[in-house]
């Protein structure tokens, strides 16, 4: 069996194709929107059964990115983003260990040959999705850092006119070193852009490297021996949700906090 770098197409909306990982993509929001339906439905002042396991998950990553951030109101405000890109990317994952997942589809003819085109496939194994979720965590990051601190101060961090407009009363000095920080501040955009490759790289190498593994073991000995190394991925594909979404808090603690020379004005 051949796993294909890009996500395969299984039907079209026109011009538009559905590709394996987005029908996984949409399985998994299906049961978000399902879970939240049913809190919502059953919210008490008592919560029982699933629902009190659900908002003790809840509550124990809010109260862990409280511990990380030290910041109540921080943690409330990051948790939707933080804790829906590690939740969509654990399900996501582990959704791609359920039997059936890569092993039923429909067999096409592709370039002289049968292969089969199955059904479902990880998210994290499709670059495209990968990217998108970088895409938007860190676009995301940028967004609050404006809502927080200011636009003009957030984009000082990358682009610094004003400190260039005051260098030029201050001496040649001045303004060789304003001009070194406005190709500092180039550096930092082009930090963002590796931020994105970086995370979704990441995650695509490590899940994709994951469904190889199994490929190869399961059609080496199809029972018993391959079981390590589904439990192997369950760790793994927690490990790499934990790893996105600590990066994605890492970015917007960034984005949202004062310019260095700013906090020093704030303390004094």
């Amino acid at each position: 069996m051949q796993i294909p770098l890009a996500a395969e197409p299984i039907a079209h909306i026109g011009s538009f194709p559905i590709t394996n990982s987005m029908i996984n993509a949409w399985i998994a929001i299906a049961l978000f929107l399902i879970v939240g339906f049913i809190v919502k439905r059953r919210k008490s002042l008592v919560p029982r059964g699933f629902i009190n396991f659900i908002e003790a998950i809840v509550e124990f990553m809010v109260d862990f990115i409280e511990g990380l951030l030290g910041d109540r109101q921080k943690a409330l405000q990051f948790f939707p983003i933080v804790g829906s890109l590690f939740l969509f990317i654990l399900i996501s994952n582990w959704m791609g260990l359920l039997p059936g997942t890569g092993s039923i589809g429909i067999w096409e003819m592709h370039h002289g040959e049968i292969v089969l085109v199955p059904f479902l496939r990880p998210i994290g194994s499709d670059l495209n999705m990968t990217l998108a979720m970088a895409v938007f965590s860190v676009i995301g990051a940028n967004l609050f850092g404006i809502m927080t601190i200011g636009f003009f101060k957030h984009i000082g961090k990358f682009i610094q006119l004003g400190v260039l407009w005051k260098s030029l009363r201050k001496g040649p000095l001045a303004i060789f070193v304003a001009i070194i920080e406005m190709f500092v501040g180039l550096i930092e955009i082009i930090g963002e852009i590796a931020k994105m490759v970086s995370l979704s790289l990441r995650l695509f190498g490590n899940i994709f490297a994951g469904e190889i593994l199994l490929t190869v073991m399961i059609s080496l000995v199809a029972y018993l021996v391959p079981i390590p190394f589904m439990f192997l991925e369950v760790i793994v594909g927690f490990v790499q949700a934990l790893v996105f979404a600590g990066l994605t808090l890492v970015y917007l603690m960034t984005a949202t906090s004062l310019p260095h020379g700013d906090e020093e004005a704030g303390a004094h």
